[in-house]
């Protein structure tokens, strides 16, 4: 019977990964079984989506509760032996204690890693004003860098999607979250090489890219581009809807059932799953 992996151990293999010769993939799981497709499929790390936490309960993204998003996590992490990053949001709360206490739950739950974006969640003034935003921050790695592990604390910079598509002013941010101690930066929303590139040379942490456009770019492509981790937010959880649904059509409109031909042996799944 082997030892149990401790979440120290799993906490310095997440950072070792950012320290690799190449970028890591970093897949998004949305539920136990999904969590253990991908260990057993050899990925080194996790990391929750907020969205397909979200969806897998019927919701849209932003509708979790910090206890909902935490019990998440908490399957994922309870479900393989890898380290798990957790998508946080914006740490459910504005204030730099709400975001603490999120931070010191997190840690409880067995995450090694989380991320905090700079979003407020209201449209007419979807982000914080970077002076609270860096303040954030701070008492997030505050939190971090008080635990008995290495905690891999992920600051996001989510202007280009929360309708501030302002290079300048997202490069900005993150250089201030890197200077507050944040230990990789995200910027959602990067849609060419170009960007990308200019980003990881403006920051001297470790940059996460969200690879979930309709033309995806590859690894070799973002580790020219100067990326260090690649994630890929709910695309996986979409593709798992995307056979769902064209299976729900066919038996609907033909009254076939062809894709049964097409799903994973059941063997297979019992294979990767817990006994």
């Amino acid at each position: 019977m082997s030892t149990p992996i401790t979440q120290a151990e799993k906490a310095q293999r997440f950072r070792l990964l950012h320290a690799g010769p190449a970028p890591f993939i970093l897949p998004n799981p949305w539920d136990g079984g999904s969590a253990r497709l991908l260990a057993s499929a050899g990925f080194e790390a996790l990391a929750t989506s907020s969205w397909a936490a979200a969806a897998s309960l019927g919701r849209r993204d932003g509708a979790l509760s910090r206890d909902e998003a935490l019990r998440h996590a908490r399957q994922v992490v309870e479900s393989t032996d890898l380290p798990v990053s957790g998508d946080l949001e914006n740490g459910f709360g504005a204030s730099a204690e709400a975001v603490a206490l999120t931070l010191r739950q997190a840690a409880e739950v067995g995450l090694v890693g989380a991320s905090i974006e700079d979003a407020t969640g209201d449209p007419g003034a979807p982000l914080f004003p970077l002076e609270l935003a860096i303040e954030r921050i701070e008492a997030a790695v505050s939190v971090a860098r008080s635990l008995p592990f290495p905690f891999v604390l992920t600051a996001r910079a989510e202007g280009l999607i929360r309708g501030r598509p302002d290079i300048r002013d997202i490069i900005r941010r993150l250089q201030a979250f890197e200077a507050a101690g944040a230990d990789v930066l995200f910027a959602p929303g990067l849609k060419d090489l170009g960007s990308i590139e200019t980003v990881c040379r403006s920051v001297g942490k470790p940059v996460n890219v969200m690879n979930a456009l309709p033309q995806p770019f590859s690894v070799e492509q973002l580790a020219n581009a100067g990326v260090r981790r690649i994630s890929v937010a709910a695309a996986l959880y979409r593709r798992a809807l995307a056979g769902v649904h064209a299976a729900a059509v066919e038996m609907r409109r033909t009254g076939t059932f062809s894709f049964v031909a097409e799903a994973l042996p059941s063997a297979d799944v019992s294979a990767f799953l817990q006994p």
